[in-house]
């Protein structure tokens, strides 16, 4: 007879286990469901969205086996003065900084200008002084600060000046400055 009752508690617990996970269920995927449209939102709202560009057009993502890179060798850059540094005896740092960067550029070869521009040879002094124009308005603090926005600017003047996207990435390659 103990056999039994105890079969039929643990039936029971059992039971009120199930019901108060299925209840629990429910209550975490409608808190789960408003996270996920609290997030949604936000990102919609400072433009996260990586399957879409500035424009709200479809941004095309290029394979490996399609990319070629060209890259610029060391560019020595003077950077902007910053008037507001200091030194540690509080004197002004009229000093010159440098930027001493190299580029890569990746190319999409499916691209319909990709054959007519690939040859960056014979382009790339054009390409340098973008490069040097876009760098060279930071000063030192602000270009260790912003690489991603200096690539992204550097990128942006690329494809105005070819007026095509068949370069599609720039990346700066281990940055000094001084």
């Amino acid at each position: 007879m103990k056999k039994n009752l105890i079969s039929i508690i643990i039936l029971a617990l059992l039971i009120v286990n199930i019901v108060l996970t299925a209840i629990n269920m429910v209550s975490v995927m409608g808190t789960n469901k408003k996270t996920a449209d609290l997030v949604t939102d936000i990102a919609s709202a400072i433009s996260l969205d990586l399957g879409e560009g500035e424009e709200g057009e479809a941004v095309e993502t290029v394979s490996m086996a399609d990319t070629e890179t060209y890259t610029i060798s060391e560019m020595r850059i003077l950077l902007k003065k910053d008037t507001a540094s200091t030194d540690e005896e509080g004197n002004v740092d009229d000093n010159d900084h440098y930027a001493l960067i190299s580029v890569a550029l990746s190319m999409n070869t499916k691209n319909k200008d990709y054959k007519t521009y690939s040859d960056l040879t014979t382009r790339e002094d054009l390409i340098k002084g973008l490069i040097n124009e876009v760098v060279s308005q930071y000063t030192m603090e602000q270009a260790k600060n912003n690489a991603q926005q200096m690539e992204d600017e550097i990128l942006s003047k690329i494809q105005e000046r070819f007026e095509s996207d068949f370069i599609y990435d720039v990346t700066l390659i281990s940055p000094l400055y001084q």
